[in-house]
């Protein structure tokens, strides 16, 4: 039977991986979404744009707080330890693949198409297939983040 110490720790532990997912799944699967569908294209991409570097940051902050309360995690086994520390590294390298790759990337493509768009640029392949990555790797991470939330019980 965990004791106090180590049921609070595996709930923040949960708490923590939830709060990831969650923070996810709204951002890509609701508001990115739904600023797309009421906001021009320009305007939507910059809010967007905000909301997952915000996202980044969160799961940054988020993923180190797991990686030291898996260090002060009792309830654990060795195989439980291995797969959290996979799924948060997983996790967090998806988040960063796009923080620090794909949207610098696209944000320059969308600079340098200026008021005419970026489905009027000649980069919009380009820039398409950079997006589809992008909600290649979102997927990814909110599958892995269930993954992470289920696994934390």
């Amino acid at each position: 039977m965990p004791t106090m110490k180590g049921a609070s720790v595996a709930n923040l532990r949960l708490l923590l991986a939830a709060l990831w997912a969650g923070s996810i799944w709204g951002v890509s699967y609701l508001a990115a979404p739904s600023a797309f569908a009421v906001l021009d294209s320009t305007l939507a991409g910059s809010v967007v744009g905000t909301m997952l570097t915000r996202e980044a940051w969160l799961s940054i902050v988020l993923a180190v707080l797991l990686l030291v309360l898996l260090r002060r995690s009792a309830d654990l086994d060795a195989g439980r330890r291995r797969w959290a520390l996979w799924c948060i590294g997983s996790m967090l390298a998806c988040s960063l693949a796009v923080y620090l790759g794909l949207q610098p990337a696209m944000a320059a493509i969308r600079e340098s198409a200026g008021p005419a768009g970026v489905r009027a640029s000649p980069q919009w392949g380009t820039f398409a297939a950079l997006h589809g990555v992008s909600q290649l790797l979102y997927l990814v991470e909110s599958v892995l983040g269930a993954v992470l939330v289920v696994k934390s019980r």
